[in-house]
């Protein structure tokens, strides 16, 4: 049991911050690493030599697909008295907290297969052998939704994602 500890605990500030990323909400997060913790401690008995941070982040990623399929067919329900005022008020003023969040938006717009690599790769720094680990698909397919991502990324950053790709304007000579 010690030796788990050991093992699991400096990993909870990784999970939490993928868990947050990809719900979205702070407490909804904590409850997604609390189920995965929780998870783990009952099936360490059944883990497999390897990477405890992959078997991990892929605990989290399977609860986190298995949350989102049962949210897609009930959608989302927030009941009025648990709605802070932040749920009723605008965008906070501050610049950085705008651009934070413009980014966010924009991470959010991406294909859920796309998201998840640049989040596991690029914010949890994982390598590409262990985000394919976490997703169960080959090295290739991570570095291609990874390149992809992030050019996608960069495109909705620059404000051209939504362009059409090969129009050109016409003008008028007069």
């Amino acid at each position: 049991m010690k030796d788990m500890l050991v093992q699991v605990e400096p990993l909870i500030p990784a999970l939490r911050r993928y868990a947050r990323a990809l719900l979205r909400n702070r407490a909804n997060a904590d409850d997604l690493v609390q189920d995965c913790l929780e998870r783990a401690v009952s099936r360490w008995h059944q883990r497999r030599d390897g990477s405890v941070r992959a078997w991990l982040f892929t605990i989290l990623h399977n609860l986190a697909a298995d949350q989102f399929r049962q949210a897609s067919s009930r959608g989302r329900h927030v009941p009025i008295e648990e709605a802070g005022e932040g749920e009723f008020r605008g965008a906070a003023a501050q610049e950085h907290r705008l651009m934070y969040q413009d980014v966010l938006d924009k991470l959010a717009k991406l294909p859920g297969e796309q998201r998840t690599v640049l989040l596991l790769v690029a914010v949890e720094d994982l390598s590409y052998a262990e985000a394919a680990k976490v997703l169960n698909v080959p090295i290739g397919t991570v570095m291609s939704r990874l390149s992809r991502a992030r050019e996608r990324l960069q495109q909705e950053l620059d404000g051209v994602a939504d362009a059409p790709g090969n129009v050109v304007t016409m003008r008028r000579l007069t």
